[in-house]
């Protein structure tokens, strides 16, 4: 699946609002990533929002989607603020979208923070993403990489 033409960038130790974390995935203020959930999954989890090291700029809509349908929205968060927590039911879902849109034009260049991310699913098969371009092979990486919940 393509959707976007999003980067993805697999961190460890991100910042969001002064707190360090152990590990997520950053992506351009202005990004979408899709996850193929190949099973049954049940929720995701995560904590939202914008990367420390844009110096408190930047401004930010996360949102999540399943099988198109938006599920969850965050809200204006702004750089330098604390990370919102984000929990979305999956139950009889089989796609994930992943969505970070900027306020304006210039808070395209703020780095967004999927930090602690988990998709809780009940069977051993990881989900698979991919994001347009040469993103696609690091989306899919990170994803099958995560230590999945059950």
């Amino acid at each position: 699946m393509r959707l976007g033409g999003s980067w993805l960038w697999q961190r460890y130790g991100l910042r969001v609002g002064g707190t360090t974390y152990r590990d997520g995935a950053s992506v351009h203020a202005a990004s979408s990533v899709a996850i193929e959930l190949n099973r049954s999954c049940t929720s995701y989890d995560a904590l939202a929002g914008v990367d420390d090291m844009t110096l408190g700029l930047g401004a930010v809509t996360f949102s999540v989607y399943a099988d198109g349908e938006r599920l969850w929205s965050s809200g204006l968060v702004r750089g330098g603020r604390p990370a919102v927590p984000v929990h979305t039911p999956l139950a009889g879902h089989r796609t994930l979208r992943l969505v970070v849109e900027p306020r304006s034009a210039a808070d395209r260049v703020a780095v967004a923070d999927w930090a602690d991310a988990r998709i809780s699913c009940g069977s051993l098969r990881s989900p698979t993403a991919s994001s347009a371009g040469d993103g696609s092979a690091r989306a899919a990486a990170w994803w099958r990489h995560r230590p999945w919940r059950r």
